[in-house]
């Protein structure tokens, strides 16, 4: 591991020009029938931490400190064999996930989503069956989902109950139909008809819905997409796991990790750049509605020990300051883009790679919970522009700023609020701030997650290790030192 040499950097904030919005939904999640995510994570019926719904009170309320603006479902790959008419109504019957390979029950379905959703106060975001499922089938779902009275499945949705439409606005046509390994994936010829002819049905039943579709960063995938059905669509659907442990669990080290955060923002340009040359700039949007550091571990097979080896995605000893780190860059990375990304969802909300750890007494928050707590609760509206100049870190032939940066104002531009990501594993690295021609001068108030090493996790026994502290940061001539491994928010 080679570390930066000169370990000084410099952000430089020209308060005078302009700032632009970004959109919350950057701090989305992603929950999928996986393991404990829905059934011993959110919902637990018969728990003496549920509600009268079977919901986690605890789990909700954790999540609303995060401000969660969106959560997209049911999948993930267990959506491309998934027909949602078996989750809604009474009597439910089980069906065998072919996806995961085990039986769901189907005791949490559709209504029981938007419902959490509405708990947590996120809008909900359904991903739809491209796989075994057929565009008439999606465009069921969005008259159960959406129409007041009008049809069967509107009718349908009355008689379960809810009255009102659930007013479901984001909606995504397949996932990583792309891949070998999604049941129903289609060649790119294929999936451009397809997704045209989906969201014509679609938008047919309700206009107003935001559709997104399966895409990559991936010129004749993308473009071919796009020629063919993106005049129906608002945002393409990307994602992005930077660890691949799927077979085998042997989560990487810090440097390595993190030095992975540049492919982050590479992904970004090019999709970026395929909507350019699609001629959508500026029309359609970027939705990397699946990211996380760690790929889910999931070995081949049904077998008793291929489904009991995914209790591994639940060793909390995995999350540590590496994953907050990475993180919060790939946070700054999609505000520095915040013309085109739109919408980002961490997968998933709980459980397996997520940040938050549900367990039968009570939740952990883990290390990636508190940098989207940071970012969701402490920054301001707008982006405003930073210039960042900064020292190296390289790894394994990878290089990445050893200083992530970016700085956020409110809407008069007065209030700034920096997010300051020093990536050195060991030494403190001095960044001088200047605004506006000024160098920055005392003391300046900050919020700090770092550990006592770059390993530092929480667990159920030790859930506080690793916690935001408010820390005053002493400036001279513009310089105060970030610690090792550390996401600060300064507020100026």
């Amino acid at each position: 591991m080679q570390s930066a040499m000169n370990l000084s950097s410099v952000v430089t904030i020209d308060a005078h020009r302009g700032s632009k919005p970004y959109s919350r939904m950057i701090f989305g999640q992603f929950l999928e029938h996986f393991h404990r995510q829905v059934y011993g994570g959110v919902f637990e019926p018969g728990s003496p931490l549920a509600d009268e719904h079977g919901f986690r009170t605890d789990v909700i309320e954790a999540l609303r400190e995060l401000r969660v603006p969106v959560v997209r479902w049911p999948g993930g790959c267990f959506v491309s064999a998934y027909h949602w008419a078996d989750g809604v109504g009474h009597p439910r019957r089980p069906a065998y996930d072919k996806a995961w390979r085990v039986e769901d029950p189907n005791t949490f379905g559709t209504d029981e989503f938007v419902a959490w959703c509405r708990a947590i106060g996120a809008e909900p975001y359904i991903c739809t069956n491209a796989g075994t499922g057929t565009p008439e089938e999606m465009s069921d779902w969005v008259e159960y989902c959406n129409l007041p009275d009008a049809g069967r499945w509107a009718k349908a949705r009355q008689a379960n109950g809810h009255m009102q439409p659930h007013h479901v606005p984001y909606w995504s046509i397949g996932n990583e139909n792309y891949g070998d390994w999604e049941m129903g994936a289609k060649t790119s010829a294929e999936w451009g008809r397809f997704v045209a002819e989906s969201a014509k049905m679609m938008k047919r039943v309700d206009p107003s819905i935001k559709l997104l579709a399966a895409a990559l960063a991936d010129v004749d995938w993308t473009l071919n997409l796009l020629r063919e059905a993106g005049q129906y669509l608002d945002m393409v659907s990307i994602h992005g796991y930077y660890d691949r442990l799927n077979q085998v669990d042997e989560p990487s080290d810090y440097a390595t990790s993190v030095a992975r955060s540049g492919r982050v923002e590479a992904a970004i340009r090019l999709t970026e750049q395929i909507i350019g040359v699609a001629g959508f700039e500026g029309k359609l949007g970027i939705a990397f509605d699946e990211w996380n550091l760690r790929g889910w571990h999931h070995p081949a097979g049904n077998s008793p020990e291929a489904i009991a080896a995914r209790d591994r995605n639940d060793i909390n000893a995995t999350y540590t300051m590496a994953d907050a780190v990475f993180s919060a860059g790939f946070l700054n990375a999609c505000l520095r883009h915040a013309d085109t990304v739109r919408m980002a969802n961490m997968a998933p909300v709980v459980n397996t790679r997520g940040p938050l750890y549900v367990h039968p007494s009570g939740v952990v928050r883990r290390t990636t919970f508190h940098v989207l707590s940071m970012y969701a609760n402490q920054l301001g509206e707008r982006i405003g522009e930073a210039f960042v100049d900064s020292p190296t870190f390289t790894h394994d032939g990878l290089s990445v700023p050893a200083l992530d940066a970016i700085a956020t104002c409110d809407s008069g531009q007065e209030n700034w609020k920096l997010a300051l990501v020093n990536r050195l594993p060991d030494q403190e690295l001095a960044c001088r701030i200047v605004v506006a021609g000024s160098p920055l001068e005392g003391i300046r108030q900050a919020v700090v997650l770092d550990g006592d090493g770059v390993d530092a996790y929480n667990d159920v026994d030790n859930p506080e290790r690793v916690v935001p502290q408010e820390k005053p940061l002493a400036f001279s001539d513009g310089v105060a030192n970030l610690p090792p491994h550390s996401v600060v928010i300064l507020a100026l």
